[in-house]
């Protein structure tokens, strides 16, 4: 029986992220330790790469285009597993750690992804609107990639810090932390991170999932009373 490999002891610095109304973005610092057998580092150096990624969404991508002077929605797609946040760090570039086949496999850099475009979409157009989502992902934040973001000390103790934005959407994330020799993942460990609303946010959120018609009608009564009480107002000021 074969001596046993190396092994992953992961840990993050919050198990949960409450977001508050003054929510202006949080950094997670992920780290752990690497388990040699018999406690013997090796002689060459192992790379780690590190993962926080959001819970799956289906997302439909609107094309726009200028007809006639007015710029209007002229082709969509619907992605059915479309991560709602993810990001990536590792101690150097992917490119020089993992294969083209290896990072498709366990999904290691944004260009490797499963969406899974939906309706039967051809590959171009499908290649052409997932280009569209990922830019509009990274524009906003909730997609991200780190090329350097991973310290390793003594070859035995890692770190990493990821950033999240204030917008990240409320859901249970998973970190995921690869051990990498030579090109070939030989080590892996997970953690859960809940990304939740709290206090007056939390209510709110709870109220129309749980109550939403009331919540709907509520919402519509405001609107109507808020446009009352300015027509109001700019009426006695005239």
């Amino acid at each position: 029986m074969g001596q046993a490999g190396p092994r992953l002891v992961p840990d993050i610095s919050a198990r949960a992220i409450e977001i508050r109304y003054s929510f202006t973005g949080a950094q997670l610092l992920l780290f752990g330790a690497i388990l040699y057998p018999g406690g013997r580092t090796p002689t060459r150096s192992l790379d780690v790469v590190v993962v926080l990624k959001g819970p799956v969404q289906t997302m439909i991508v609107r094309e726009k285009q200028k007809i006639a002077g007015i710029w209007m929605n002229a082709d969509s797609l619907r992605f059915v597993s479309a991560p709602s946040y993810y990001a990536v760090a590792s101690n150097r570039p992917l490119r020089d750690i993992v294969d083209e086949r290896t990072a498709a496999v366990y999904e290691l850099g944004v260009q490797n992804l499963q969406l899974s475009p939906g309706g039967g979409a051809q590959p171009d157009r499908a290649r052409r609107f997932e280009a569209g989502l990922l830019e509009l992902r990274a524009r906003q934040g909730l997609y991200a990639e780190d090329g350097g973001g991973v310290e390793i000390s003594d070859g035995v103790l890692y770190r990493a810090r990821i950033s999240i934005p204030s917008q990240v959407p409320v859901g249970t994330y998973e970190t995921e932390t690869f051990l990498i020799d030579r090109g070939k993942v030989i080590a892996a460990a997970t953690k859960e991170v809940e990304v939740r609303k709290s206090g007056f946010e939390r209510y709110v959120a709870l109220a129309a999932r749980r109550h939403s018609f009331v919540y709907g009608l509520a919402a519509v009564l405001l609107s109507l009373g808020l446009g009352w009480g300015a027509a109001a107002l700019f009426g006695q000021r005239s």
